[in-house]
């Protein structure tokens, strides 16, 4: 018991925080023109790849202090893979371009809509649509768009010149084989450019892909963070681990770059890979310490790792609650009586929540096999299982119901056998709703 005190206590005195990423799809420029502050967003929708989707891009030009859109014209270069898509003039209307993209198969890019006698610009009207066909937007990964304003509200304007970078979320499928043999679906969704070169090694129990990437100045301040996300099936056990360490071109990656998330897919484990504007700075000072002045590409390396580190952090998916969980002993064992330990918390303050009333469900193989309702008067409160010999294996522990609220969360572990030498795995976090939501808005 003075085991729970006090970690109770150390939950309370050290509350946790979260941080969270911005932008996808599109970009806002700032500028300061005359008396005039402009924002100039450009934007592929939708964000995430498909074949089938109506595809567009829009640029829309506000007069940020007055809080209206604003007319312009604007020279727009798009790039793709290294290449020049397409370069031409276009005239807004209420401040706004919208191209309609119809990708095909031909090799060249031509543009349909209204065009002005004079001046040769595109027009976009809303009655009257451009339309662009070819090879355009047609696969996922990092768009450039330079961009000339030439007039502002019928004014000429000169070295009135940005880029912008939009990334276009793109999943992949791979099938790889596991020591025994079996077919293993792995997937990635890159939130930034175009994967290459995936690999599983059943000898390292590790995984490797690659990205294209440019390491400049110019490009790495454009960047919120570099988000890649691997999923694997929880029934995969040879890499459901506590934890996992990954490098990029060989220099090891912070802890905090590499989460959980057991939680968005029932069947499925999520392994976010979320490198800041920082960390992408401090990656290539250490690369160029070790001899590499102009690396080319992002190599990405994931490896399993067994440090199990107390507390493990749930939050519901509104976002509001957040749970801290603890076990004792740190591996499961049937016939062994095992402790949970549990704190409550406002998700944004990490204060305790006191006189929170809560279910305390522990499933295996989609059946509940305990249950425990309660209320946590002091924030925090404790339950002990015993598990049987017959109950081994992939565990849910559900925390139901808090706060009288209807709002769940829960955490992933194994039940190791008695005799087994498995590595009791967990969840480390639960993603909160805002950042389940805004996934696609919030990682580029």
């Amino acid at each position: 018991m003075n085991k729970l005190v006090l970690l109770v206590v150390l939950f309370a005195l050290f509350p946790l925080s979260y941080a969270s990423g911005l932008g996808l799809g599109s970009e806002t420029t700032k500028l300061n023109i005359g008396d005039k502050k402009i924002g100039v967003t450009t934007q592929i929708t939708p964000t995430e790849f498909s074949e089938e989707s109506q595809k567009k891009i829009i640029f829309t030009v506000t007069d940020t202090i007055e809080s209206k859109n604003i007319d312009a014209v604007l020279f727009v270069t798009m790039y793709h893979d290294g290449n020049q898509v397409f370069k031409d003039n276009f005239v807004t209307d209420n401040g706004i371009v919208q191209i309609n993209v119809k990708p095909t198969k031909d090799s060249e890019v031509k543009i349909s809509g209204t065009r002005d006698k004079n001046t040769q610009y595109w027009i976009s009207k809303p009655e009257m649509p451009l339309t662009i066909s070819g090879p355009v937007i047609n696969s996922g990964g990092l768009y450039r768009f330079d961009v000339q304003i030439k007039e502002l509200d019928s004014t000429a304007l000169q070295n009135q010149v940005f880029s912008s970078y939009i990334s276009v979320v793109t999943n992949y499928t791979y099938e790889k084989q596991d020591k025994a043999g079996k077919s293993i679906p792995f997937e990635i969704k890159s939130y930034y450019e175009k994967i290459s070169s995936f690999e599983y090694s059943p000898q390292t129990n590790s995984v490797s892909f690659e990205m294209p990437f440019d390491w400049s100045e110019q490009n790495i301040s454009h960047i919120d963070v570099v988000h890649e996300e691997l999923h694997f099936p929880k029934e995969f056990a040879d890499f459901m681990v506590p934890s996992y360490s990954g490098t990029v071109n060989g220099v090891s990656l912070f802890k905090s770059a590499v989460t959980i998330d057991d939680y968005s897919i029932e069947q499925q484990r999520i392994v976010h890979l979320v490198l800041s504007q920082d960390t992408i700075r401090y990656l290539r000072q250490a690369q160029k310490s070790a001899g590499t002045d102009n690396p080319q590409n992002m190599h990405f390396t994931l490896e399993v790792g067994n440090n199990l580190v107390f507390p493990v952090i749930a939050q519901t998916k509104d976002g509001a609650i957040q749970v801290d969980l603890s076990w004792d002993p740190k591996t499961i064992e049937p016939g062994k009586n095992a402790k949970f330990i549990f704190t409550f918390r406002d998700a944004k303050t990490g204060d305790l929540l006191r006189d929170t009333s809560y279910d305390f469900v522990i499933i295996q193989n989609g059946n509940e096999i305990y249950k425990k309702s309660s209320n946590a008067k002091i924030g925090g409160d404790y339950v002990d299982y015993t598990f049987t010999d017959s109950q081994k294996g992939p565990t849910t522990i559900q925390f139901k119901n808090l706060r009288g609220t209807g709002q769940q969360t829960q955490i992933s572990l194994v039940v190791a056998p008695e005799f087994g030498t498995l590595t009791m795995l967990i969840l480390v976090l639960a993603i909160t709703t805002g950042m389940i939501a805004s996934r696609q808005k919030f990682f580029r």
